[in-house]
């Protein structure tokens, strides 16, 4: 399935949390917090600014990015679990 977001919204995959903690203990499932980090998977054109000019968004498709615990609304598709978020909703890039 295709999906293009709009405006200024962005479709992000959250990155796999850590197993193990750095003393070694195995975290199961139940215990692990999401992820905040994420890879943007497809992005929106931007924005309108009050004059009516399109503003383009500063993140692009496969960049990796950090979020807010609460960010975005999660969605299903082709089996994947995804995120739809503004762009206002992420804190960083990650280089």
């Amino acid at each position: 399935m295709k999906f293009r977001p709009l405006h200024d919204r962005v479709l992000v995959k959250r990155l796999e949390g850590e197993e193990k903690t750095k003393g070694g203990i195995i975290i199961p499932d139940t215990a692990k917090e999401k992820p905040m980090e994420g890879k943007v998977v497809s992005v929106g054109p931007g924005a309108r600014g009050e004059d009516g000019k399109l503003i383009p968004l500063d993140v692009k498709k496969g960049d990796k990015i950090l979020f807010g615990k609460w960010s975005g609304t999660e969605v299903k598709m082709d089996g994947d679990e995804l995120l739809i978020m503004k762009e206002s909703d992420i804190m960083g890039i990650i280089e």
